[in-house]
């Protein structure tokens, strides 16, 4: 029986994979056999921080709306269910941007929750 010559297709797949793993450290980058793992751990690593990166920006605009509420002599939590119950509108992030850039446009929608 005929034997399978594979070569092309194993150089297509150790050449995708040594081209993920572009810019690694050491043999990271250059031997297929140490860089499939590390472009598996990269790959599963981006899939976690692309969501990980959403919670990230929440807490930190959380963190800014409540030290700029903290001024006013309110908390973030009242201030929050104040903006709900008077039907104010803005997303958190929108609301850091507002208490960072633009303190008396801020000033005015913290007594306006009030």
């Amino acid at each position: 029986m005929a034997r399978v010559k594979r070569g092309n297709v194993s150089r297509k797949r150790h050449k995708k994979v040594l081209k993920l793993a572009k810019g690694f450290r050491g043999s990271l980058s250059v031997i297929f056999r140490q860089a499939k793992p590390a472009v598996w751990r990269a790959l599963s690593y981006a899939y976690r921080d692309r969501r990980n990166r959403k919670r990230d920006f929440r807490r930190l605009w959380i963190a800014r709306i409540s030290a700029a509420v903290n001024n006013h002599g309110v908390n973030y939590s009242q201030f929050m269910n104040k903006m709900k119950k008077n039907d104010i509108t803005l997303n958190r992030k929108v609301l850091s941007e507002l208490a960072i850039h633009h303190p008396k446009t801020f000033t005015s929608i913290v007594e306006a929750a009030k």
